[in-house]
């Protein structure tokens, strides 16, 4: 186990530290792989078209907790491309009665540690997306199953891959913004005012809402969790920091040589939405609607925050992050491309486009399934394997515990342990709900 660490984490630096070339878009060349997807929902959805269009991969499986769209998924495969998937509504089965080549996890935050793992047992390539998982430990244990498994692994990190992203990054590690010695990561919503609660329900026919909730605390139904408001309820996701913030904190170790922060601080409340509401009755959301994170890191600092109520039309970009250099200010941003604001006014700003595979949604996701098979069929790691992705998934999951308790926590990197802290700690995992059994890292 040892040496097969020490080799994934030397292939794994090896591809953080360059720029991996673009794969062919689209090409059909070269193996085709039985596929199958865990997680039918609109993002799931738009990563099986992906591998659909490569024309590498036959969809031989779907699995979905909710009847609607799985099925909805299953049209599609068959109008698309003739094959009619098996479905499922447990991983587990489909598993084991398919043994898929390639599995893609597209789930709430909560359900990604035991079907990737599941799928790495049994010999799959691992697509799943980000963050890695829902807790830390829950993340080296997928981190464990990748290194003991002859596989590869890909989490949905498309700005790792996206062009503009790839460009700005070699010109900030270029030395073209002087030595940088803050990094502010952002991101503003356009809520209104107090959140009303909405009322608790059976779930929708068809939905199977115990095995939806799964290792996770168990809760009334409520229209607020899906599609995809679970990104809001701190039981199954980690928030806007979870969502948002693992893609720009991904930035951040992508252009640093540091691997983790020192430490790390966070603050921040409701102090818009108002106190979250969860009783038999009705509830809201629980996540915060503002916040402020600090790593610590020995060379700079990075700073995260969000509102999701100002909109902040008084900056110029809405998002992104902002590296403060010694010769200016470089922004990398989203729908903005990226810019470069020099120190010295008499020179000119310097500014690239986005160029997304998907314009209208704004991401690189076909760039980052290309890679994903070309690392299969070159035996190379790809743009954001495990290893890099559960360092960027870890230090959301650092933000939001620090949040709960309302402290710093010192973090060792090298052994992946807080230091001096045992209630921290403790948060690191949690216990699931039975009769699930919590991975072991």
């Amino acid at each position: 186990m040892k040496s097969n660490r020490r080799q994934f984490l030397k292939v794994s630096a090896a591809a953080a530290a360059s720029v991996i070339p673009l794969p062919l878009l689209g090409a059909s060349g070269g193996k085709r792989y039985r596929t199958a997807l865990i997680g039918c929902g609109w993002w799931g959805a738009n990563i099986v078209r992906e591998a659909m269009a490569s024309k590498r991969c036959q969809i031989v499986g779907l699995c979905d907790v909710y009847h609607r769209p799985l099925q909805a998924t299953a049209d599609e495969v068959e109008g698309l491309t003739g094959d009619q998937p098996r479905l499922f509504d447990d991983y587990r089965d489909m598993l084991k009665k398919l043994r898929p080549e390639i599995v893609i996890v597209a789930t709430p935050d909560h359900w990604h540690a035991l079907p990737s793992i599941a799928a790495l047992e049994a010999g799959a390539h691992l697509f799943v997306e980000k963050p890695t998982s829902h807790t830390i430990v829950e993340s080296q244990a997928m981190l464990r199953a990748a290194e003991a498994g002859d596989r590869v692994t890909q989490v949905g990190l498309h700005r790792r891959i996206g062009p503009h992203h790839r460009s700005g990054m070699d010109f900030i590690r270029s030395g073209k913004a002087g030595d940088i010695g803050m990094i502010r990561l952002f991101v503003t919503g356009e809520a209104n005012g107090i959140e009303q609660p909405a009322p608790n329900s059976r779930a929708p026919s068809g939905m199977n809402w115990d095995m939806w909730c799964g290792p996770a605390p168990w809760r009334p139904y409520n229209r607020k969790l899906t599609p995809g408001g679970w990104r809001n309820f701190l039981d199954y996701a980690n928030g806007t920091l979870g969502d948002w913030g693992v893609h720009w904190l991904d930035q951040v170790l992508w252009w640093t040589d540091e691997k983790y922060p020192k430490s790390v601080y966070s603050t921040g409340g409701r102090h818009v939405l108002g106190s979250a509401v969860a009783t038999e009755k009705e509830a809201t959301t629980d996540a915060p609607d503002s916040q402020v994170a600090v790593y610590e890191f020995e060379s700079f600092t990075a700073t995260w925050e969000h509102k999701k109520y100002s909109g902040n039309h008084a900056e110029k970009h809405r998002l992104g992050a902002y590296f403060y250099g010694t010769k200016g200010v470089f922004h990398m941003g989203w729908r903005d491309g990226w810019t470069f604001y020099p120190k010295d006014t008499k020179q000119p700003t310097v500014h690239e486009d986005p160029n997304f595979s998907d314009p209208v949604d704004g991401n690189n996701l076909r760039q980052l399934w290309g890679d994903f098979l070309d690392a299969i069929d070159s035996g190379r790691q790809p743009a954001a394997n495990l290893e890099i992705a559960h360092r960027s998934s870890v230090l959301p999951m650092l933000g939001m515990l620090s949040y709960r308790l309302g402290r710093s926590v010192a973090w060792d990197g090298d052994r992946e342990q807080i230091l001096n802290d045992p209630e921290a700690a403790g948060l690191m995992r949690r216990d699931y709900r039975k009769p699930w059994m919590y991975p072991a890292a």
